[in-house]
């Protein structure tokens, strides 16, 4: 059964998949939203820490309890709560994502970390961006809701590549509700699109 409100993963699978529906910015979503992720816990690894360390104690591991670590509790918990399975996949990824960054950026250093994390910004929104305008042909979902965008871009691909590659579902039924949600939004928006050509 779907939950509401929130953690209601039809209604937000189903909002972010209208604004993808097509095969190849589906495609280059998969390839570029998690490293977008993995940037952005790179350029945030230099804002301070939340809690300090008692003296003597070895934090030279490069892990900080910071904004980074906070970003990544609280996707992690939605993901979680949105479905037990996915979600923990997901989470343990977000995990890996900012650990993995901390690691880069302590070695990097400022300077250079944040070079290679606004590269990496650039390039993957620029190629997000492409896929939007020459394949789906409509604004991404992040002009229509922000948060809701940000949140489930890196769930969205996840899903997506859980679904194709393993039929996965994270209940029965799950697929073709969301695909009929998707079908009857897209449809709402090039009729509301016609209405304001004419």
């Amino acid at each position: 059964m779907g939950r509401i409100g929130l953690f209601d993963l039809e209604k937000h699978f189903a909002f972010y998949g209208a604004y993808h529906s097509n095969p190849i910015n589906i495609l280059i979503h998969t390839f570029f939203v998690w490293p977008i992720l993995f940037s952005t816990l790179l350029l945030v690894y230099f804002t301070p820490s939340f809690f300090d360390f008692p003296s003597g104690f070895d934090h030279g591991h490069g892990l900080i309890l910071n904004l980074g670590f906070v970003l990544t509790v609280i996707y992690s918990l939605f993901y979680i709560c949105l479905d037990k399975k996915a979600g923990s996949l997901a989470a343990l990824l977000c995990f890996l994502c900012w650990v993995g960054a901390s690691l880069l950026a302590q070695h990097l250093g400022f300077s250079v970390a944040w070079k290679v994390g606004l590269a990496a910004q650039l390039f993957c929104w620029t190629g997000q961006f492409i896929g939007h305008g020459v394949f789906e042909k409509r604004a991404p979902a992040l002009l229509d809701n922000l948060v809701q965008a940000f949140l489930m871009a890196p769930f969205f691909v996840l899903l997506e590549v859980l679904q194709s590659s393993l039929d996965y579902e994270p209940y029965p039924g799950f697929r073709s509700t969301v695909e009929a949600r998707i079908s009857a939004n897209i449809q709402e928006w090039q009729e509301s699109k016609k209405k304001k050509i004419s």
